[in-house]
């Protein structure tokens, strides 16, 4: 790939080749604002990443990815980030400088804490960890998430009322609610069959 061609674009979708590896020139498509990495067979993001100052979203889902670069923390202008289905054991601190980021897609990893720093993302309006191995939330995110309304959590070993005795879980609640008013009945709180072992979904 000839990234000097590229400098201009804007949108990059390589989904569902075989990929290995990115090119560090990567960093130079300082006009992308859109990367999607799904399905292939990536086992690390370049530091050079953090060279992508407008992307705006990015999805490497379906992946090999044991980790990523602390540089993510460089994306302020990052609206969505992907990262479901890789071998992520915890995401960066630095990804609470994401400023932007409304929401953050981790479901089937293997991730057992959430950096504290999750915490700063004041846009962040979904979270979406299902099918991982996280026993508690950081104790004010739903406090300093002001902008949160969904939190899916099914089939991790934290339980509805770890997050029920959170300080900010009934402004949290508010907001869910005001967000699916029309089909509140079908929304409500839910706990999977086999119980709390199943996790929280709100």
């Amino acid at each position: 790939m000839e990234i000097n061609k590229l400098i201009n674009i804007q949108r990059m979708v390589l989904a569902e080749n075989l990929i290995e590896r990115l090119p560090v020139s990567l960093g130079k498509l300082q006009s992308l604002k859109l990367l999607n990495l799904d399905g292939n067979r990536i086992t690390s993001l370049p530091d050079e990443l953090d060279q992508l100052v407008r992307l705006e979203r990015l999805s490497v889902s379906r992946n090999l990815l044991a980790s990523l670069p602390m540089t993510i923390g460089s994306l302020r202008n990052l609206v969505l980030l992907n990262v479901s289905n890789n071998k992520l054991q915890s995401l960066p601190e630095s990804v609470g400088s994401c400023s932007s980021l409304e929401e953050l897609q981790a479901n089937d990893n293997l991730i057992e804490d959430l950096p504290s720093s999750v915490c700063n993302l004041s846009h962040l309006k979904s979270l979406c960890l299902d099918n991982n191995n996280v026993k508690q939330a950081p104790r004010n995110l739903l406090k300093d998430c002001k902008a949160l309304q969904n939190i899916s959590l099914h089939g991790n070993p934290i339980s509805m009322d770890q997050l029920q005795q959170m300080e900010g879980f009934q402004e949290f609640e508010a907001r869910r609610k005001k967000k699916f008013d029309k089909q509140i009945d079908s929304n409500v709180m839910m706990i999977g069959s086999k119980g709390l072992d199943e996790g929280v979904d709100l």
